[in-house]
């Protein structure tokens, strides 16, 4: 999406688990600024082009909420979200196999895990530090909280499935997982020069 977002001249669970179902009931009041809506009007041959282009203005502006009613955009919108934290979950997992292994493990094969498991962590961080890291996309998450959509103006829509998106402050899974896959990165340099060394 880094690319299809930043094309416009340029693509659940929250960042790690975007939504849930969450029992919390908190009471939510929007103002005009917490909201943005892409309604799915065509006026003429570019209209895909002027949804991007909004969507685009809107992540910038960083509503709360963003609801994507054109399906297609909307699809696209979601799945890059659920790409980017999979890239995230596979950093965090990987790398902590990479670091735990060779405390679980007879020292003679732990390698055979860590190394892999550490290498994985890293081509995961890096992928997401490339594509995902400054795109205004990685900032929200798909809403699924039905509690949270009622809330939202989404009665004036004339899509029945539009795509709902939430800002979320993203700064501490980003420092986790950039932890982690450095930590993984020391590991697999030092276990290497050790393999080597041998």
């Amino acid at each position: 999406m880094a690319a299809w977002v930043r094309r416009r001249a340029g693509p659940s669970s929250s960042g790690g688990g975007g939504g849930g179902a969450g029992g919390a009931r908190e009471k939510i009041t929007l103002s005009s600024t917490d909201c943005y809506i892409v309604h799915e009007i065509y006026n003429g041959e570019n209209a895909q082009d002027q949804f991007e282009y909004e969507l685009e203005q809107a992540l910038e502006a960083q509503y709360r909420y963003i609801v994507i009613e054109p399906t297609r955009i909307g699809d696209e919108t979601a799945r890059w979200i659920t790409v980017g934290n999979c890239l995230h979950k596979t950093t965090v997992l990987a790398g902590i196999a990479c670091l735990l292994s060779p405390l679980a493990l007879p020292r003679d094969y732990s390698h055979y895990i860590s190394l892999p498991a550490g290498v994985l962590s890293i081509a995961c961080c890096t992928l997401y530090g490339i594509s995902w890291q400054f795109d205004p996309c990685c900032k929200y998450q798909v809403e699924y909280n039905a509690y949270k959509l009622s809330c939202l103006p989404l009665h004036t829509l004339t899509s029945s499935t539009p795509v709902v998106l939430v800002r979320k402050d993203d700064l501490h899974r980003k420092r986790l997982h950039n932890t982690i896959a450095l930590a993984a990165v020391v590991y697999c340099v030092k276990k290497i020069y050790e393999l080597y060394a041998e």
